[in-house]
């Protein structure tokens, strides 16, 4: 199976001194996503949780949203690698869902890429993309989800302290899930952000946990339209980013009454949607 880092030798200048040595790289390789034998997608990732991070896809998709409706997922070994010998590389996964779930059309047009930079591409229309989610986020006042400023604050250094490859690499985004007393529930990392959350979110479809509508999910990064998509397909209640929310991502956010946080450094942070879920005086207005 693809390895989560790859070593290469690199000339390092630093002070006019010139040298050579080994170093570390965060692997990055395709995965094909197949449903039922039909090929659905491809994204750019680092190997490792795969069947899960295919289970988030479709989370993602309004495909799954339940652990029983998932049958199975398996590689395909018919994708092999020729100058290892025809070994299979583990890069196409193929997923079985449950007797009476409803299969997408799968089209040409259907068909997504992914790239560790852009996340969802090829969606026909905006519409497209804002599936309409099997866990509604309560929008109520009395919302059972409050969170302290000061716990949110230190969400970012517990992400950094857990993410044990970026050390290494300096080249991983990192997803990881959170109690509203900040308590780490889990947390995966990947080339691109997206994939992050999507093996996030897989893990768990796959042990039942679904709707995660207790959580705070806290990404690398920034806060794109996809991650609040992401976000709300799974009952998310908080999205919370290092870097800035773009504005689809605050009309979702907006729409779905999921709260969505962006420049979380230190005590500082912007709310832009949501916030009635923040246990300060005035936050809901």
């Amino acid at each position: 199976m693809g390895r989560v880092t790859e070593r290469r030798r690199v000339i390092r200048i630093r002070d006019g001194v010139v040298s050579t040595r080994p170093d570390t790289l965060v692997a990055e390789e395709p995965l094909e996503i197949r449903l039922g034998g039909k090929p659905l997608a491809i994204t750019m990732r680092t190997p490792g949780d795969d069947f899960a991070l295919a289970a988030g896809f479709l989370v993602s998709e309004g495909v799954l949203a339940r652990a029983d409706e998932l049958t199975h997922i398996v590689y395909c070994a018919g994708a092999t690698d020729s100058e290892a010998g025809g070994a299979n590389t583990y890069n196409v996964v193929d997923v079985r869902l449950a007797d009476g779930v409803p299969v997408p059309d799968i089209t040409l047009e259907r068909n997504v890429y992914t790239t560790s930079s852009c996340g969802l591409c090829g969606k026909a229309s905006l519409d497209a993309v804002r599936t309409r989610t099997r866990w509604p986020l309560d929008t109520g006042p009395d919302t059972p989800v409050r969170i302290e400023p000061a716990t949110l604050a230190a969400l970012p250094d517990r992400l950094r302290a857990a993410q044990r490859v970026f050390e290494r690499t300096g080249g991983l985004h990192a997803a990881a899930l959170f109690t509203a007393d900040g308590e780490l529930l889990d947390i995966r990392e990947d080339v691109g952000r997206h994939n992050a959350v999507d093996k996030i979110i897989g893990r768990a479809l796959q042990e039942g946990r679904l709707p995660l509508s207790s959580s705070v999910l806290m990404v690398s990064g920034r806060a794109s339209f996809e991650l609040a998509q992401k976000a709300v397909m799974a009952g998310i209640p908080v999205l919370a980013a290092v870097s800035a929310p773009s504005s689809l991502a605050v009309d979702l956010a907006t729409e779905t009454g999921l709260t969505l946080i962006g420049f979380l450094r230190g005590s500082s942070m912007t709310v832009y949607a949501g916030a009635h879920r923040l246990a300060v005086d005035g936050a809901a207005g």
